[in-house]
């Protein structure tokens, strides 16, 4: 009887010991879920909803943030983490299989913990993770601190081990990109998944273009300047200003190089009220205002600055010999990132016709952002800025009238050009060519 309670005993301790390994391995492969969903959720979480968490008061979005400062930190103490309970896991599940089947044991370990630690440590905590990474990141920041402050002395000898190893190997630095790079490439992801409209696309993407220009680039090239002469009697003076669109016109004095002043209708509305609605006598000279000057260098954002600065929102462009380039408005500027702005007296695409056939006649003094905001297209302006530059750059010559070009996924054809300028292009796209608009429905 004696020798039977002893080998109950021994086997019900040896069911209580092995009992207790399941438990414990069980649990390990919990904390390892925790590491491998931790990590993942703290990669992948927006820094900046958390930093907008953060500023309403948030304080597990600012626990995330700290962490996020230091990510070879994080890393570190995780993956060191992960890998001592997996390996703990795994030794103990060994210990186990090998006092239940022998040698063959350490295969069925093998196999059981791989499926255990691949299903419930690696892929179910990191799919969570991955579809909530902010909320995720959040409750998980102040026990991630907690150990990331607790195991610091260990991985920091480990930093400084790999460190050195990379210093051996030639590796600089972290790699990093200008902030305006990553917007950049954060809004055409967005785009592209469907989540940004292109019109919203165009928008950001025009605040984004804005320190990457120059007024010469936004500005209205002097062939198209609308400029009336000061000498012209009172009465065509307010006849052409009237037919005008424009509510501020350059005025010159002999050639049109020579501005000598800026005519606004109201000032000219308002010099006639005051003389009884008469207009014998004026001179324009003497309500026109002092024109503005700028290098066609100055940067867009610099002048938009100076615009919202200062109360002239008109300023004429010229070159570095001084030499009359075009003009700008506050409005060009905006338009910059709004796109076009129109009124009742503006024409949609300025210098832009569209034919039945789906073919445009296009001005080539047309900058190839205003076609590609308002036709949908994809025309690089990285080495030109009007139509007429692109296809000069693309050819590699002054194209004659009636020559054909094919590029962009477009066909040009010079319809008109008078001396060294192209004056008329034919635009149409290629039988087969998709537009813009219907390659993203598609």
């Amino acid at each position: 009887m004696a020798g039977e309670q002893l080998g109950e005993t021994a086997i019900f301790d040896w069911l209580s010991l092995d009992l207790v390994l399941g438990l414990v391995i069980l649990c390990l492969l919990v904390v390892s879920g925790f590491f491998s969903g931790s990590e993942t959720a703290l990669t992948a979480a927006s820094r900046a909803r958390l930093h907008h968490m953060e500023r309403e008061g948030d304080r597990k979005s600012r626990r995330a943030l700290e962490l996020l400062k230091h990510p070879d930190r994080l890393i570190g103490a995780i993956l060191l983490g992960n890998n001592a309970v997996n390996i703990l896991a795994s030794s103990l599940a060994t210990s186990l299989f090998l006092s239940w089947f022998g040698q063959a044991g350490v295969a069925y370990a093998t196999l059981v913990m791989t499926l255990m630690v691949l299903v419930f440590a690696e892929v179910l905590p990191k799919t969570y993770a991955i579809a909530h990474p902010t909320t995720t990141a959040r409750k998980i920041a102040g026990p991630v601190g907690a150990i990331v402050w607790a195991l610091s002395p260990i991985v920091e000898s480990v930093r400084a081990v790999v460190g050195l190893i990379l210093r051996l190997l030639g590796v600089k630095g972290r790699e990093r990109f200008p902030a305006h790079e990553e917007l950049r490439g954060a809004i055409s992801m967005h785009h592209a998944e469907g989540g940004v409209e292109r019109d919203d696309a165009d928008r950001l993407g025009g605040i984004l273009d804005l320190k990457d220009l120059d007024v010469a680039e936004v500005m209205i090239h002097r062939r198209n300047l609308f400029m009336l002469p000061t000498d012209l009697a009172p009465e065509e003076l307010l006849r052409r200003v009237l037919r005008a669109p424009y509510s501020r016109i350059p005025l010159f004095k002999g050639e049109q190089e020579n501005i000598i002043g800026v005519l606004h209708i109201k000032d000219l509305l308002r010099a006639s009220l005051g003389n009884d609605d008469k207009l014998e006598g004026l001179n324009v000279l003497d309500i026109a205002r002092k024109p503005w000057f700028i290098p066609d260098t100055t940067p867009v954002v610099e002048q938009l600055d100076t615009f919202l600065a200062s109360r002239n929102h008109f300023a004429l462009v010229v070159d570095e010999y001084g030499a009359l380039q075009g003009l700008i408005t506050l409005e060009d500027i905006i338009e910059e990132i709004v796109g076009e702005i129109h009124d009742e007296h503006d024409i949609k695409v300025a210098g832009v016709h569209e034919h039945d056939d789906g073919s445009y006649v296009v001005d080539g003094t047309v900058s190839i952002r205003d076609l590609n905001r308002s036709l949908g297209w994809d025309l690089p302006d990285d080495d030109a800025i009007t139509l007429a530059g692109l296809i000069i750059h693309e050819a590699r010559t002054i194209p004659e009238k009636g020559q054909v070009f094919n590029f962009h996924g477009h066909r040009f054809e010079i319809l008109e050009r008078q001396r060294n300028q192209i004056r008329k292009v034919g635009v149409k796209k290629p039988r087969g060519a998709k537009s813009a608009e219907a390659m993203e429905e598609s």
